[in-house]
C-alpha cells in the first residue's frame, strides 16, 4: 500500500447520491477516489487495482458489505487493506458482525465530514 503521495480510496455504495457525496468530501482533501455501486463491482475493482482504503456500505443488493469485507479479509492479497463499514444500522449486533468480518472501523449514516476524514487519516497512517 502507498505510504506517500496520493492515497486511493474505493467508495462502495449502491446509492448514487452517497457515492457523489463521499467522492466530493474525499477528493477535496487530495485523495484519489474510485467508486463502485455494488459488492460485485467492488470486488472486481479491487482485483484490478488495490486501493489504500475501502469505505464499504453494509446494505446493498446482491453481495452485501459484510460478505465483501469477509472475502477481502480472507484473501492474502487484500487482507491488509483497511475497511471502514458505513451503515445506517445502529444496532450493536450489526457493528459486531462488521468487526467480525475484519473491518477496522465503522461510520454511521449520515456521515459527518470531520469524523470521516479523521478515521480515514488514522487508518491510512498506520
Amino acid at each position: 500500500m502507498e505510504q506517500t503521495g496520493q492515497a486511493t480510496i474505493l467508495v462502495v455504495d449502491d446509492d448514487e447520491f452517497n457515492l457523489k457525496l463521499f467522492n466530493k468530501m474525499l477528493s477535496i482533501e487530495g485523495y484519489a477516489v474510485r467508486t463502485a455501486s455494488s459488492g460485485e463491482a467492488a470486488l472486481a475493482s479491487v482485483a484490478e487495482q488495490l486501493p489504500d482504503l475501502i469505505l464499504l456500505d453494509v446494505m446493498m443488493p446482491g453481495i452485501d458489505g459484510f460478505e465483501v469485507a469477509r472475502r477481502l479479509k480472507a484473501d492474502a492479497r487484500t487482507r491488509a487493506i483497511p475497511v471502514i463499514m458505513v451503515t445506517a444500522l445502529e444496532d450493536q449486533e450489526s457493528r459486531l458482525k462488521g468487526l467480525d468480518t475484519g473491518a477496522e472501523d465503522f461510520l454511521s449514516k449520515p456521515v459527518h465530514r470531520a469524523e470521516l476524514l479523521l478515521r480515514v487519516k488514522s487508518l491510512l497512517n498506520r
